[in-house]
């Protein structure tokens, strides 16, 4: 598997059935919150990290920023040979960004940030 590749299934993240109430009525604002905690604990099992969190959503990112300016002082100080590694570093970079929300019904909806 790829690192920057989703587990099979995880197209439809809804937490274990435990999460809900036995009787069918849409959560109450802890039973979210517990739900998106769940969500959120399987994202980071994977590699995520938190970058923000509100009541109902989270913005998670996976990935770094390249660091230009070091490469940069490297390049310089390698007489230019450093600038290979730095395009090719460039090329395969990548920082993803997902929202997670848990709606009122208590399902998680994940919007994917454009690449």
């Amino acid at each position: 598997m790829k690192p920057h590749d989703e587990p099979q299934g995880w197209g439809a993240l809804q937490p274990p059935p435990g999460y809900y109430s036995a009787d069918g009525r849409p959560p109450d604002a802890m039973q979210r919150a517990l739900i998106l905690d769940w969500a959120v604990n399987q994202r980071i099992a994977s590699g995520w990290r938190v970058e923000s969190r509100a009541e109902t959503q989270v913005v998670m990112v996976r990935g770094q920023p390249l660091n230009h300016v070091l490469h940069a002082l490297l390049m310089v100080f390698s007489c230019f040979l450093w600038g290979a590694v730095w395009v090719a570093l460039a090329v395969t970079n990548k920082v993803e960004r997902v929202a997670l929300t848990v709606d009122a019904q208590g399902h998680i909806v994940s919007v994917n940030a454009p690449s």
